[in-house]
C-alpha cells in the first residue's frame, strides 16, 4: 500500500495532488503527517511542500474545473476526515476529465463524497455563526473560545468582521491552537499560546449574569425538553455557552 504523507496544511496537500497526477501515482491514502498511523504493510512516500506545484494545481482546478471545485476541495480538506485527501485526489482526477460539470453528477461516489464533507462543513459554520459567545477582557478585546468538531474556525472571520467592524476580537480555537484575529481593519490567522489565566473585564462578569438571569427567567419549566434542546444544539458544542454554566 502506497501513503502519500504531507506537512498537514493545504499547500501540501496540492502538492500531494500534483505528485500524483503527474508521476501517475495511485496511492491508497494521502495522510497528513500528524495522523499517520505506521505499520509494515504501508509504503511511505513523504511530500515536500512545493509551494509552487501548489500554486499550479491551484490554477489549474480554476481554469480546468472551476472556482466552486476548488471551493469544496477546501472544505473537505477542513473537515479533517481520514479519507479527505484521497476523496480529493479521486475528485480532482474525474474534474479534470469531465470539466465544469464535475458537480451535476450527484450520484457518482467521487463527487458525492466530497459533497457530504462540504455539507459536514457548511452546517457547523453556520450553527458556529449563531453560537459564539464573545466575552470582553480588561483590555478590551473580544476573546470566543471554541472547540469545533471540524477545522471551521478559518471560516468565521469575514463574517465577524463585518459584523464586529468597530471592535478587536479573536476567536480561539482551542483544540488547534490557532486563532481568528481582527484588528479594526483586517482579519488574519494565527497560532496561539496563551501562559496564565484569562482575565476578564468588570462588565463581563456583570453581564454574563445578567444574561444567565435572563435565561432562566424566560424558561418555562413545565416544557424543559433537553433532548429537543440538544437536537437544534449538540451537547459537544455547550462547554462555552455562558448559559449553560
Amino acid at each position: 500500500m502506497l501513503y502519500y504523507i504531507y506537512d498537514g496544511t493545504f499547500d501540501g496537500l496540492l502538492t500531494a495532488i500534483y505528485d500524483a497526477y503527474y508521476e501517475k501515482d495511485f496511492p491508497e491514502q494521502i495522510v497528513p503527517l500528524n495522523s499517520f498511523t505506521d505499520n509494515f504493510l504501508i509504503r511511505r512516500h513523504h511530500i515536500q511542500t512545493d509551494m509552487e506545484k501548489s500554486r499550479k494545481v491551484h490554477d489549474a482546478i480554476v481554469k480546468k474545473i472551476s472556482k466552486n471545485a476548488l471551493g469544496n476541495i477546501m472544505y473537505a480538506y477542513l473537515s479533517e476526515h481520514e479519507n479527505a485527501g484521497i476523496y480529493i485526489l479521486e475528485y480532482l482526477r474525474f474534474g479534470f476529465k469531465v470539466g465544469k460539470i464535475v458537480d451535476s453528477y450527484l450520484s457518482d461516489d467521487r463527487v458525492c463524497n466530497i459533497n457530504k464533507l462540504v455539507a459536514k462543513i457548511n452546517r457547523e459554520k453556520h450553527l458556529l455563526l449563531g453560537i459564539i459567545r464573545f466575552r470582553l477582557l480588561q483590555d478590551n478585546i473580544y476573546y470566543a473560545p471554541i472547540e469545533t468538531q471540524y477545522n471551521t474556525a478559518c471560516l468565521l472571520g469575514k463574517h465577524f468582521a463585518e459584523r464586529m467592524a468597530d471592535q478587536i476580537f479573536v476567536i480561539h480555537d482551542i483544540k488547534r491552537n490557532y486563532g481568528v484575529f481582527y484588528d479594526k481593519t483586517k482579519w488574519f490567522m494565527s497560532d496561539i499560546e496563551i501562559n496564565g489565566g484569562i482575565e476578564f473585564h468588570e462588565k463581563e462578569l456583570f453581564y454574563q449574569e445578567l444574561w444567565k438571569q435572563y435565561f432562566e427567567s424566560i424558561t418555562i419549566k413545565d416544557r424543559i425538553n433537553p433532548k429537543l434542546q440538544a437536537n437544534f444544539m449538540p451537547k459537544k458544542y455547550w462547554k462555552y455557552l455562558i448559559e449553560m454554566k
